[in-house]
């Protein structure tokens, strides 16, 4: 029928915008850390770049929050734990690991997010999990294993990849947190109002943290090193704010609640991929061969993971890998 068609081709429209949306904001993130290295690297802490990443995207984003405070009295468990966990967490997790441990292995070890949440649903919400999630697990594990070189008694710093996996448990929150209310019968807020706020609350909870009052602003009027080549420690900063932090969380948002987050959640690897390809070139950390594989491997189980479909089942729904819409129907908030 017509009608049909049309309906058809608008929601094969919208799932295109959010593919594109979804691969922007993988791109935008992927590039976070290259510029944040040579930052922590000129001297500022990585809980000090953090605050102002926070902070300047809350700043720039504080006109939509005005404008979206109803957000306040109707949905503030929602606005508290986005920025807990999806702004405060990722991001004090990741810049800390990188200041360890390179780009791209903290990113892979970040992308362990897929198993985090099918252990959650397995042991904790006692619920069954597809064998293609269970086997996509195994495959991130099995290539983490390589990209830290386990059998070189973990070739990389042990708290750095500590504060890696403290990143990935943030994640699983980010995309949880990104569908709540688009699939529960009930007005979904509007994605920028929770950026906004998110980003916030997290500036909020940064500021106790990483106490800004002793960041020494002058190193921002130097240049940092970026493998050889001087760059304005500004200009990294601004790349920071606007597109790592502003850019990518709305384009991360909006594509979560146009295609869902086990589908986001799959486009997101590409992030690794690109950061890893970022640090490369630009910071000069190369991986050898066995981490190359070892992160294809992590890549590709985490791929598995999350777009495994679930089991039929009439009597006791099945999980599949990824945060999915009905974890997220199922009140996990916070």
């Amino acid at each position: 029928m017509p009608v049909r068609t049309y309906e058809s081709s608008q929601a094969g429209r919208g799932k295109g915008v959010g593919l594109g949306l979804a691969i922007g904001s993988a791109v935008a993130f992927g590039g976070s850390g290259v510029a944040a290295k040579p930052l922590i690297e000129a001297g500022l802490d990585p809980l000090h770049v953090v605050w102002l990443r926070v902070a300047g995207a809350a700043l720039v984003m504080l006109p939509l929050a005005v404008r979206h405070r109803d957000l306040l009295r109707s949905r503030p468990a929602l606005l508290a734990g986005f920025g807990l966990l999806g702004v405060a967490g990722v991001q004090a997790f990741y810049f800390a690991s990188i200041s360890r441990i390179p780009v791209g292995v903290a990113l892979l070890v970040e992308y362990l997010a897929p198993a985090l949440v099918l252990g959650w649903v397995r042991f904790v919400q006692r619920r069954p999990v597809t064998r293609a999630a269970a086997v996509g697990v195994v495959l991130a594990v099995g290539g983490l294993a390589c990209v830290v070189e386990v059998w070189s008694g973990l070739s990389f710093d042990a708290l750095g990849l500590l504060l890696a996996l403290g990143a990935a448990c943030c994640q699983v929150g980010y995309f949880v947190l990104s569908d709540q209310g688009s699939d529960s019968g009930e007005a979904a807020p509007d994605p920028l109002g929770v950026i906004a706020y998110g980003l916030l609350v997290g500036a909020a909870v940064l500021t106790v943290v990483a106490r800004p009052w002793n960041l020494d602003w002058s190193l921002l009027a130097n240049t940092a090193d970026m493998n050889g080549t001087p760059v304005a420690a500004v200009a990294l900063l601004a790349w920071i704010v606007l597109v790592a932090t502003v850019i990518a969380y709305v384009t991360g948002v909006v594509s979560v609640r146009r295609l869902s987050p086990q589908v986001a959640g799959v486009v997101a690897c590409l992030e690794a991929v690109i950061a890893t390809v970022l640090a490369w070139f630009l910071l000069g950390e190369h991986l050898s061969a066995p981490q190359i594989v070892g992160g294809a491997v992590v890549l590709c189980g985490a791929f598995i993971a999350q777009s495994s479909a679930p089991a039929k089942s009439p009597a006791d729904p099945v999980a599949s890998g990824g945060p999915e819409r009905e974890l997220s129907a199922r009140g996990n908030v916070a």
